[in-house]
C-alpha cells in the first residue's frame, strides 16, 4: 500500500515552486485538496520516474478552497478539488480568463473517527452529528453526555477540516444542511496529518477527514459508523461502502481541474494524459484508499480535455447523495 506523505514531507513538495520562465515550460503546478492528494502525488512519482529529468510537478496542499483561489488567478495548472467548484470560484476564474476542464477521478468515504480509547461509541447519526457540528452547539455542547446522556461525562474536543477545505465545506453540508455553516470552536487544518495525530493523541476526540488518511492511520485511530438515514443501518466507512452506496450521507466524488491554457505545455498535457491512463489510474486509486471510477469514466474525461470541453456539470458546489452512476451521465454531460 501507498504511504500518504507526513506534514514534513507535505512542506518540503512546496518549497522551491518559484521557477523562472525557462524552467516553467517543463514545470506542471498543483495545488488544493488533501483529500485528492495521495491520488495526484501517486501520479507524480510515476511521471517524473518516466520523464526523469525532463519534466517536474510540485503539488501543494492549500485545501479545495484556497487551491482554487490560486487556480483562478492563473497561478497553477491543475487544481485537486474533493467538491464540485463553486458559483463564486467560477466567476473568479472568469474574470481572470482561466477556462477549465473539470475531471472526476474518484470516489470517497469522508470518515468519522474517535481515539481507539473511546470505547462508547459505536455508531452516531446524522441528526447526532448535527448537533455536535452545527453553529448554535458551540458553548452548549462541550461534553460527551451532552450528545447521549449515558455517555461519559468528559469533554468533547473537536477536530476537523479547516475552512479552505472542500471536505469542510462537503461534510457541513451533509451534516449542517447548510454549506460553510458550524460551530468554530474546534481545532482545524487542512492537513490531515496534523488532524490524524491531534485524534490519536487525545482520548476524548472527535474528528473528520477522507477515507485514505484514516486507512493509513488505522491502527492509531476508530471509525464511526455511521447511521444511513435511508435504510436505519450503522455503515462503516469502506471503499465496499463507498462504491456500492451504502456509506451515506459522506460518500461524495472527487475531482481535478485542469486549466485549459495550461495543456498548451507538453508537461502538463503529457501529466494529464497519463493521469486519465485507465491502465495506472485505476491501479493508483485503489492502491491509495479511494473507489475508483468504472474505466468510462477515465474515457470520458480524456475525451473532454482532448476536445477542450470547458465548464461544470456540477453547479453549486458540494453535492449530496451523488452515485457513481450520477457522475458518468454528468460527464456525458458537458
Amino acid at each position: 500500500m501507498r504511504r500518504l506523505p507526513t506534514a514534513t514531507a507535505l512542506a518540503a513538495l512546496v518549497i522551491g515552486s518559484s521557477v523562472g520562465s525557462a524552467e516553467e515550460a517543463t514545470l506542471v503546478r498543483i495545488d488544493g485538496s488533501s483529500t485528492v492528494y495521495p491520488i495526484t502525488e501517486a501520479v507524480a512519482e510515476e511521471f517524473q520516474n518516466v520523464h526523469r529529468g525532463k519534466f517536474r510537478v510540485t503539488v501543494g496542499i492549500s485545501g479545495t478552497g484556497g487551491g482554487f483561489k490560486k487556480f483562478c488567478r492563473g497561478e497553477t495548472d491543475i487544481s485537486n478539488a474533493s467538491r464540485p467548484i463553486k458559483e463564486s470560484e467560477r466567476q473568479a476564474c472568469a474574470q481572470n480568463g482561466v477556462q477549465y476542464i473539470e475531471v472526476p477521478v474518484a470516489f470517497d468515504a469522508l470518515a468519522v473517527m474517535v481515539n481507539p480509547k473511546n470505547d462508547w461509541v459505536d455508531c452516531l447519526t446524522v441528526e447526532e452529528l448535527k448537533k455536535i457540528w452545527e453553529p448554535e452547539a458551540q458553548g452548549k455542547i462541550d461534553r460527551w453526555n451532552e450528545v447521549r446522556s449515558n455517555w461519559p461525562d468528559r469533554p468533547l474536543n473537536l477536530y476537523g477540516a479547516g475552512t479552505d477545505s472542500g471536505t469542510y465545506d462537503y461534510f457541513t453540508a451533509a451534516i449542517v444542511g447548510e454549506e460553510g455553516k458550524s460551530r468554530g470552536d474546534y481545532t482545524a487544518s487542512e492537513d490531515d496529518n496534523v488532524l490524524v495525530q491531534g485524534i490519536a493523541n487525545d482520548p476524548n476526540a472527535l474528528g473528520f477527514f477522507g477515507y485514505a488518511y484514516y486507512r493509513e492511520n488505522a491502527d492509531k485511530l476508530k471509525a464511526v459508523p455511521i447511521r444511513n438515514p435511508q435504510t436505519g443501518q450503522c455503515v462503516a466507512p469502506s471503499v465496499e461502502t463507498a462504491r456500492d452506496g451504502t456509506y451515506q450521507p459522506l460518500s461524495r466524488p472527487i475531482f481535478i481541474y485542469v486549466n485549459v491554457k495550461s495543456l498548451d505545455r507538453e508537461a502538463v498535457a503529457s501529466f494529464v494524459d497519463m493521469y486519465l491512463d485507465t491502465d495506472r489510474i485505476v491501479d493508483l486509486v485503489t492502491e491509495v484508499g479511494y473507489v475508483p471510477l468504472p474505466e468510462e469514466a477515465y474515457v470520458l474525461g480524456k475525451e473532454n480535455v482532448d476536445k477542450r470541453r470547458t465548464g461544470t456539470a456540477f453547479h453549486g458546489g458540494s453535492q449530496i447523495g451523488v452515485s457513481i452512476s450520477d457522475i458518468l451521465a454528468a460527464e456525458r454531460k458537458l
